[in-house]
């Protein structure tokens, strides 16, 4: 077993598939233990195993910790369980969240509800803790999974991209309150990208789900890894999401919302 004072420490929530999965297989791929903290067991057992299949002979430890992680309660569970653990976080991915498409007025309160609970006061929650940790040690590193869709308002994703918007500037802000300490602080802002996003939150059916050149994750998360490194505020991976933001941030607001539009928009998968 490795030795917890020789090797640095991640934690990553939704960490159990998907881009959180890959930052796992950076960070383990990199010397580093890793916590990989979701909702499902068993979706984290599998998790743990694929891992565990892939470094053998690095002496990495996999933990792992079931939480809901929307309520106060689940946050709060897993910073016990890192307490408890004796481990310094050296890296805090918050990356756990999940989507919803459809025309606001339609679409389902409570969803949307849990929805910032999980994606906005969860991360909040998560961050205000362990940062208080880092800041007494002033050492650590934050990265925040934002998302391509902070660059433009979201028609027909209102409320998910809102809570990505937030976790774009609660970063930003968070890396200038911390400029002068030892913590470093990074927004991953991913396009469309392969994982199970696109049908966990009804969108098969728009453009952006049915697009079949979507980004992989696991470039996703090496480009998060690099960017985490090289301290940098932000990383869009790959050139066609670093043009695509730029030019988002350019366009008038309406303009940047029709076009968003023709990607989320029900029914667009067909058009």
């Amino acid at each position: 077993m490795s030795n917890p004072e020789s090797r640095p420490f991640a934690v990553i929530t939704g960490g159990s598939n998907g881009i959180g999965f890959e930052l796992a297989r950076q960070f383990v791929g990199n010397g580093y233990d890793v916590l990989l903290a979701a909702q499902e067991e068993q979706h984290l057992r599998d998790a743990a195993a694929r891992l565990a299949g892939e470094v053998q002979g690095r002496d990495a430890v996999v933990l792992t910790h079931a939480a809901d992680l929307s309520k106060e309660d689940g946050v709060d569970s897993l910073y016990q369980a890192l307490r408890l653990s004796g481990r310094a976080v050296d890296v805090l991915c918050v990356n756990a969240g999940v989507g919803l498409g459809g025309a606001f007025a339609e679409t389902e309160l409570q969803r949307e509800l849990a929805m910032i609970d999980l994606n906005v006061r969860g991360a909040v929650q998560l961050t205000k803790l362990v940062l208080r940790d880092m800041v007494a040690r002033d050492s650590g590193k934050l990265l925040f999974t934002s998302s391509i869709a902070a660059t433009m308002p979201d028609p027909f994703e209102a409320v998910y991209g809102a809570t990505k918007v937030f976790l774009r500037w609660f970063g930003e802000a968070l890396r200038e309150e911390l400029k002068d300490t030892g913590i470093g602080v990074t927004v991953l802002m991913p396009g469309v990208t392969d994982t199970n996003f696109f049908n966990r939150a009804d969108m098969l059916d728009t453009k952006a789900g049915a697009m079949e050149n979507k980004d992989d994750p696991a470039t996703v998360a090496k480009a998060a890894f690099d960017a985490l490194g090289s301290d940098k505020d932000k990383v869009l991976p790959k050139a066609k999401n670093k043009i695509m933001g730029a030019v988002a941030d350019l366009l008038p607001d309406a303009l940047a919302a029709k076009a968003h539009r023709g990607l989320s928009e029900p029914g667009s998968r067909s058009r």
